[in-house]
């Protein structure tokens, strides 16, 4: 074993290593503080979930414009210090969530902290595809998965235990992983964007302007292939965010379980991912991607909607085996897929947008369930999920049909680099919701 594991490290360049070091730092605390902000908002402030859900929207206005200056400015002036700032302000803001003490003022702080503490995700997922070269690149991301499920299997759990003594820790524990993953950025991490030069000539291009770079999602706006993907993939998440939001807030209320079991159940998730996630992609690697992609939907659509019928603990784990299996199938084909439609010179703009797959989602998204469990019963937002993971798997059917050519031979080479990476073979790995997604909702 470790021999295979010396022989991968020696594979990819010392700023890879690093990155993915400093993504485990900072996910520690990202995965200390998501899975118990819903709970930490209705009991803190006395709110339903449709205000939680308000809390949610406004954050994601603020990734929203943040992600979309954040991308045009990392391909303008660089990865590096925008991913140093958006780190320190994140961090600076969970140390100024303790502080408040009402719920207009939250509104006011949550808005803020999205907008400028989301300007450095785009650059932070440039990077990777900066310092390594196509072939190498999609098992890069299957190693950054392995880093950032350890640090899931590590933050639930540990955030739990703080959360039952006082829920100011976990904010002090996410500014303090923030800070020490931007020391880390800024001593060992060299900047990593390319440049550009002009065809068939060593001399670089003139400069985008700030405007000039802003326009560039035009180009990405007519990718209409691109953003058709990014739709049913809004879908998805749609279901998957909760996992996090009304997933936490249902089992503290209506099963009157500790935030302690919901923490060791995200761990679970994370450490079955860890474990598994190898051997459940080298099963799925030979049928087509989004035909994969459909039946890890479909696998969601049965976890959620079991909560709506289950009463025990051992049911609520169960649930969440299945919802993990899906993942699992989903994970390394959306990420090859996704990785495989930016030109190098928009990298950040379309990290950007594909970015828009978790956040419209969880703006509209939450306020939306958290209405469901506030005027009717809360079993009717896992019948839903169940729905709406159904017209997914439809939508990703209907796109393995109308853009087969653009996605099948491209992802089948990542995937089999997946498979190839030898530290794979030992530890296995996924889980970005970079994405988490809604690990720009607050979690860095």
């Amino acid at each position: 074993m470790f021999s295979k594991v010396k022989k991968t490290y020696k594979e990819f360049p010392d700023t890879f290593w690093v990155i993915s070091f400093a993504s485990f730092i900072d996910n520690i605390g990202g995965f200390m503080l998501m899975p118990f902000v819903s709970i930490y908002m209705t009991r803190t402030f006395g709110i339903g979930m449709i205000e939680a859900g308000i809390v949610f929207l406004i954050i994601g206005i603020g990734l929203l414009l943040g992600s979309l200056i954040g991308g045009a400015l990392t391909d303008k002036f660089g990865r590096k210090n925008m991913a140093l700032f958006g780190l320190l302000v994140s961090g600076l803001f969970s140390l100024i969530m303790i502080f408040i003490n009402d719920i207009i003022t939250l509104y006011f702080v949550v808005g803020i902290m999205g907008l400028v503490g989301s300007l450095g995700d785009p650059a932070r997922g440039a990077m990777v595809a900066d310092v390594l070269p196509p072939e190498q690149r999609a098992e890069g991301y299957g190693i950054l998965r392995v880093v950032v499920n350890i640090s899931a299997t590590i933050g639930p759990a540990l955030g739990g235990f703080l959360a039952t003594q006082s829920f100011m820790w976990i904010f002090i524990g996410d500014a303090i992983t923030s800070v020490l993953a931007a020391i880390i950025f800024f001593f060992k991490i060299p900047e990593t964007k390319p440049t550009k030069k002009v065809e068939s000539s060593d001399t670089p291009v003139k400069p985008e302007t700030v405007g000039q770079s802003m326009g560039g999602y035009k180009d990405v706006f007519r990718d209409w292939k691109f953003m058709f993907f990014i739709g049913v993939s809004m879908i998805m998440s749609l279901v998957y965010m909760n996992m996090n939001f009304t997933l936490p807030v249902f089992l503290d209320n209506d099963l009157t379980l500790s935030p302690q079991i919901y923490g060791w159940l995200i761990s679970m998730n994370a450490f079955m991912v860890v474990i598994l996630q190898f051997y459940v992609t080298r099963k799925v690697k030979k049928f087509p991607a989004l035909i994969m992609i459909a039946l890890g939907n479909l696998l969601y659509g049965i976890g959620f909607v079991m909560y709506g019928f289950i009463s025990t603990i051992s049911f609520v784990f169960i649930a969440m085996i299945i919802i993990t299996i899906g993942e699992m199938i989903i994970a390394p084909f959306a990420q090859a897929i996704a990785a495989n439609f930016a030109p190098e010179d928009k990298r950040g703009r379309y990290m950007a947008i594909y970015g828009w797959s978790h956040l419209f989602p969880m703006m509209f998204g939450n306020i939306a369930f958290g209405a469901i469990m506030d005027k009717f019963d809360s079993i009717w937002v896992w019948y839903i999920c169940g729905a709406l993971s159904l017209i997914a798997v439809g939508g990703y059917l209907l796109l393995n049909k109308i853009a087969k050519d653009r996605f099948t031979e491209e992802t089948k080479t990542d995937i089999d680099a997946i498979i190839e990476t030898e530290i794979l073979s030992e530890i296995g790995a996924e889980k970005v919701s970079l994405e988490y997604s809604a690990k720009a909702e607050m979690s860095e």
